[in-house]
């Protein structure tokens, strides 16, 4: 079979250790519960193997593709919403028995070149989940500044040579005009930056960066994982896959600040705010199944469970 024509597949990380999680809280199979990241439905489906009758299932996805794949999911226990997951805030409070976030770029939207994600392979600079909206990475740095690019690429790709290659960016423009097409910025970023990583392609850290900020990707985690406060019963599941560190610090400082007791000093007779979820653990994914699947590498998977409200 010819490349172009290979069907764009995947294998969806820690699949069953997340379902498991979800689905040990109280409520089991006749939960109602959440799959916050919908993508190719590995998940979804799944958790709906395992549902009983008066179970469901609600998911949220951005991507197109992602919604046309949820559409021929035939099941009345199940709805696809297009929308981001900070939007989980629209549903009820206190309606969910469990919420499963997975943070990864699907491998079809990332070896589907016309959607620019990935540096292998040539196509539009785009970067956008949701293709209807919003702007493309190349319309904004066609007239980003110099301190703009450098400051995404540092803070979201944790790149040491942002500033060069955020300069070069400019200069290119400049010169030539902006840059269109995603070989276009590998090669510009593997011009610029002089030392490599082994085994790390040099536009790795830009990609990411770059992919996170088009997307407002940590922003909306950070809306999503307040929202499941809400929407989750006393003795729901919360349970995060993330990819990569700055995503992680921010599900492991969520889980914690949640952990413990707040006491407000400046009001010193108020009751402290009580423990809002109980952290059951982190689970990587096993040596087998970094092997079958090298991109499952960073994975790391987090798990908390909501506490009882106080009357």
């Amino acid at each position: 079979m010819h490349m172009a024509d290979a069907p764009l597949t995947h294998t969806t990380v820690l699949l069953g250790e997340a379902v498991d999680a979800l689905l040990s809280g109280h409520a089991g199979a006749d939960g109602a519960y959440v799959d916050a990241t919908f993508g190719r439905g590995g998940h979804s489906r799944l958790v709906l193997s395992r549902l009983s009758a008066a179970g469901r299932l609600v998911a949220f996805d951005k991507d197109m593709d992602a919604i046309a794949e949820a559409s021929t999911v035939q099941d009345a226990r199940f709805a696809i919403r297009h929308e981001g997951f900070s939007n989980l805030a629209a549903l009820a409070p206190g309606s969910m028995d469990g919420v499963l976030m997975d943070l990864g770029v699907s491998s079809p939207q990332i070896d589907n070149p016309v959607r620019g994600f990935s540096f292998r392979f040539d196509g539009p600079l785009d970067m956008r989940m949701d293709t209807t909206r919003g702007q493309s990475v190349a319309e904004w740095l066609a007239t980003a500044e110099v301190d703009q690019i450098t400051e995404v690429i540092r803070d979201y790709g944790e790149e040491r040579f942002a500033f060069q290659i955020a300069k070069a960016l400019v200069a290119r423009r400049q010169e030539r005009g902006p840059i269109s097409s995603t070989a276009e910025l590998a090669q510009l970023v593997a011009d610029t930056v002089k030392t490599r990583e082994p085994g790390k392609d040099p536009a790795t850290r830009t990609f990411q960066a770059f992919r996170i900020f088009i997307n407002a990707e940590l922003e909306e985690l950070e809306q999503a994982l307040e929202a499941s406060l809400q929407v989750l019963r006393p003795g729901g599941r919360l349970v995060v896959i993330s990819f990569h560190s700055l995503e992680d610090r921010i599900v492991k400082q969520f889980i914690a600040k949640h952990s413990k007791e707040v006491v407000d000093r400046r009001v010193p007779f108020a009751a402290p705010v009580a423990m809002r979820l109980n952290a059951l653990g982190r689970v990587k994914p096993s040596a087998e199944e970094v092997q079958a699947n090298p991109r499952s590498r960073s994975a790391i998977m987090r798990v908390a469970e909501r506490t009882e409200v106080p009357a």
